[in-house]
């Protein structure tokens, strides 16, 4: 298999070439649209995102972008991009982000393998859109000759027939936070409206070197409130999905609402630079 943690698989997708990862410093996230090239909708089973060089691989998220989209409408396939930054003085509208992404990697996530008669949808004419978030090491990873440059792959396991469920992973989004330089302790609050039944199956709450703890709540519509996830030292370096032990079913009306604290003072030894105002940006899920 390959290093694969699903089976063999039946489609595979990959970065348009290898990145070079330099030694030191910041890499902006680098995107990447790869079309699938599917003339008919695809159902799929399994699948897994990995990376070629995962030293220097913080995560890698694989949107679906369907046709029509306005997700990096105007960018050319096949070439690495950076998004556009945000400003301080604005606020970021998270509405064109697509809102489905396929599968996801960190440190401590492992592959998604469904049960059967559950599979997740890439529909006809639709992109692979890859984000990789680099981060350098202290080695410089750039020697082709020793095959270390990354070139991240992506690999389906079709289903063989239609699943009696669809299976989505949806994020709640704050795109309006902004954190002061030094807090030790700033709340950003997400949440996510139930607009049709569904069952919750799993959760996956994602930080970066500011994060320091993260709270799952559910709403019912009838005001009941339950906390599903505590997770009192939040660990950026190791991210665990969550599979509930009993799934949710969750009516219209209810709310999946999201607490995080951020430490952006000169204690957080994570912290890159505690005197700046720190915002969302695609640096900044459920299933």
């Amino acid at each position: 298999m390959e290093g694969w943690g699903i089976p063999k698989p039946d489609v595979m997708f990959q970065l348009p070439k290898e990145f070079p990862v330099p030694e030191s410093g910041m890499v902006e996230y680098q995107y990447a649209i790869v079309p699938t090239g599917f003339t008919e909708d695809k159902w799929v089973q399994a699948v897994e995102v990995r990376p070629t060089e995962r030293s220097v691989v913080h995560h890698i998220i694989a949107y679906v972008r369907e046709p029509g989209s306005n997700y990096f409408k105007d960018q050319k396939p096949g070439v690495f991009f950076e998004a556009p930054p945000a400003k301080t003085d604005e606020v970021v509208d998270t509405s064109a982000l697509p809102s489905d992404f396929l599968v996801g990697y960190a440190p401590g996530q492992p592959a998604e393998i469904l049960p059967a008669g559950e599979a997740k949808l890439i529909k006809a004419g639709s992109d692979i859109v890859f984000e990789v978030h680099y981060t350098p090491n202290g080695k410089a990873v750039m020697d082709r000759t020793k095959a270390v440059m990354d070139r991240t792959k992506l690999g389906l396991v079709l289903a063989k027939e239609p699943p009696k469920k669809r299976v989505q992973t949806l994020s709640a989004s704050n795109g309006t936070f902004k954190i002061p330089p030094g807090d030790p302790n700033y709340r950003v609050d997400a949440s996510f409206e139930i607009r049709k039944p569904l069952t919750l199956a799993s959760i996956h709450p994602h930080m970066h070197a500011r994060g320091k703890d993260f709270e799952y709540r559910i709403v019912f519509p009838n005001g009941e409130t339950r906390t599903i996830l505590r997770v009192p030292h939040y660990n950026w370096h190791w991210q665990l999905w969550y599979d509930l032990a009993e799934p949710i079913d969750l009516p219209p009306g209810a709310r999946i609402e999201c607490t995080a604290h951020f430490d952006n003072s000169p204690n957080n030894p994570e912290n890159p630079d505690p005197t700046k105002t720190v915002i969302w940006g695609s640096r900044a899920g459920t299933r």
